[in-house]
């Protein structure tokens, strides 16, 4: 086994509070924008849109409740494992120091299925202009297809 020391799982702190704030901020919007899609529901506006935004933006939320979960997980392995090698239990120190890199890669797992979902909601906003479903991203990034 390699060795660690206290500054190994040390290192992850600034990377895993970035990635909270990250989550947190993306779930704040989400919220703010879910209570938007509420009230233009309760006024009748375009009902079908808005429950297929609202299905796609509940998924999304469960799915940053988990990588927040993963993401704090990590963060407390991180510093349980801090413990164990203050306390010079170096065998404990190194499988906690694993799970806490497994729970910090499913939460990015995570982030990036959200990213996808993310994508496939404003889908839903722009499918009902015909002509933004007639390119790819070949015509769009080679061809010029903005222009056309």
């Amino acid at each position: 086994m390699f060795e660690i020391n206290i500054n190994t799982p040390a290192l992850l702190f600034p990377a895993i509070t970035l990635l909270m704030l990250a989550y947190t901020n993306r779930f704040l919007s989400l919220a703010s924008l879910v209570r938007k899609l509420h009230s233009d529901y309760n006024r009748e506006e375009n009902r079908k849109t808005i429950v297929q935004q609202l299905k796609n933006l509940k998924a999304r939320l469960n799915l940053i409740r988990y990588m927040q979960a993963f993401g704090v997980l990590s963060f407390l392995c991180c510093v349980l494992c801090m413990y164990t090698i203050y306390r010079n239990w170096m065998l404990a120190a190194h499988w906690i120091f694993a799970a806490s890199l497994l729970f910090l890669l499913a939460s990015i797992v995570l982030s990036l299925l959200e990213i996808q979902k993310s994508t496939k909601a404003i889908e839903i906003i722009l499918k009902d202009i015909e002509e933004l479903n007639a390119g790819n991203i070949f015509t769009d990034i080679f061809v010029g297809g903005e222009n056309k």
